[in-house]
């Protein structure tokens, strides 16, 4: 098992959660090798963390963005 062809994404019918107190920020998902079920996780990111996301995502789906390769860093 070669972790180059692992992928996460949202886990079906589960919704992201903030904590107002904190700012922390869980989103959901499951990890797959190709497309075979391996875990199921929350990705918790802090407030800043998941702003910075949130923007980087709406420039990239708006195309502003030069998307990296498959297997590729930046």
């Amino acid at each position: 098992m070669s972790v180059m062809t692992w992928h996460a994404s949202p886990q079906r019918a589960a919704l992201p959660t903030g904590d107002p107190t904190t700012g922390e920020v869980r989103v959901p998902v499951a990890l797959y090798d190709l497309d075979r079920l391996q875990a199921e996780v929350p990705l918790v990111l802090s407030r800043s963390e998941a702003e910075a996301l949130r923007d980087h995502l709406d420039r990239l789906l708006a195309g502003t963005l030069i998307p990296v390769p498959a297997g590729g860093t930046r």
